[in-house]
């Protein structure tokens, strides 16, 4: 078949979930036989990569305005328009706020399925515009699309809930670390099994201000990393300077892919999952895949994924998971160990 994936920032994938799910997806399908194309922006993708190959994947990058607001969409749109010559037996839309582009495609003759990888209506940076905009988005996209494709049980409920029949689960999985050297360990100045692990954009709904607040709470030893950034969050990454005091030991690592990435992973004490919106993360599972103790928000999503094989503390908690941390770090070598063998079992399974 003849497949393309639309609505992304583009691969290789250097920003968050959905391009971690078309550069994998996209992969897979092209080693069973497919040919994949992954439209990017150039804003994110550097714009000489188009028409070449990521892991045999197609690059195709096309300009975006650089808005916080209109950028996703208007891309995902002039995708839409591009790929009508190419006719694609398949198109994977990401995100529900691109629902404008699944009449275009479907005009072109091409079948859609809308990516939806949680509620976006309930991020907290979002405005009363952003929100409302977002709400339609999630009543129109699941109509529009030919079928919705939800990344964990919660979100498929959700919109089963809401009238949607259309809708299937494909549960995402992950690899273990590919690199374990101490390059990135040594440019942070943080030692192996000596530090604990963040991963996400550095956006309200993320809560790395919880982590940051617990963890100088929990005193406990050893480093703080946090792996992530955010094009449109100054305010708030300002916010997480403040939390972190000038703590030595809280580390801004920005974003990290590949072999440094791994090399955090391979290396950490444990980890924390903080986001409270959202399906499955793929750095969750990826912490999972890395057997470290994973310690999560209490919200359904992330009990879907992780089971009884981590840690929670009570949704957005600061005294709560600062207690969390003590528990993991200073606690029962042999509970990190059993809950880790059976998170990375869940992840390969």
């Amino acid at each position: 078949m003849r497949i393309a994936i639309l609505g992304t920032r583009g691969i290789p994938a250097r920003y968050g979930g959905f391009e971690t799910f078309a550069q994998e997806v996209g992969a897979h399908l092209v080693d069973r036989g497919h040919c994949v194309t992954v439209f990017g922006r150039s804003g994110s993708v550097a714009p000489s990569l188009h028409g070449r190959f990521h892991r045999g994947v197609r690059l195709v990058v096309l300009p975006a305005p650089r808005s916080k607001y209109l950028e996703t969409v208007l891309h995902t749109l002039r995708a839409a328009w591009w790929s009508r010559r190419e006719r694609y037996d398949l198109a994977i839309v990401c995100n529900s706020a691109n629902f404008p582009a699944l009449p275009l495609l479907r005009w072109s003759g091409s079948p859609t399925a809308l990516a939806i990888d949680g509620i976006e209506s309930s991020r907290r940076k979002w405005g009363l515009a952003g929100r409302t905009f977002y709400r339609l988005s999630s009543w129109l996209g699941p109509r529009l699309a030919d079928v919705i494709v939800a990344d964990c049980r919660v979100i498929e409920n959700h919109y089963r809930e809401r009238g949607v029949d259309r809708v299937v689960m494909i549960a995402y999985g992950a690899d273990p670390p590919l690199a374990a050297g101490r390059d990135v360990l040594d440019r942070l100045g943080v030692r192996p099994g000596g530090y604990v692990l963040y991963v996400s954009r550095l956006e309200p709904e993320n809560n790395a201000d919880v982590v940051i607040r617990a963890f100088r709470a929990a005193d406990i030893p050893g480093d703080l990393v946090i792996v992530g950034d955010a094009p449109y969050a100054s305010g708030y990454k300002a916010r997480l300077s403040e939390f972190a005091g000038g703590d030595g030991r809280v580390h801004f690592a920005g974003f990290l892919f590949g072999q440094g990435y791994d090399q955090l992973r391979a290396h950490a004490h444990c980890y924390v999952q903080a986001t409270d919106v959202g399906g499955t993360h793929p750095a969750l599972l990826e912490a999972m895949a890395a057997r470290l103790p994973v310690i999560a928000n209490d919200i359904p999503e992330h009990r879907e994924v992780l089971g009884e094989a981590g840690w929670y503390y009570a949704k957005n908690s600061v005294p709560d998971l600062a207690e969390r941390l003590r528990d993991v770090v200073l606690g029962d070598a042999a509970e990190r160990e059993r809950r880790s063998d059976a998170a990375y079992e869940r992840a390969r399974s």
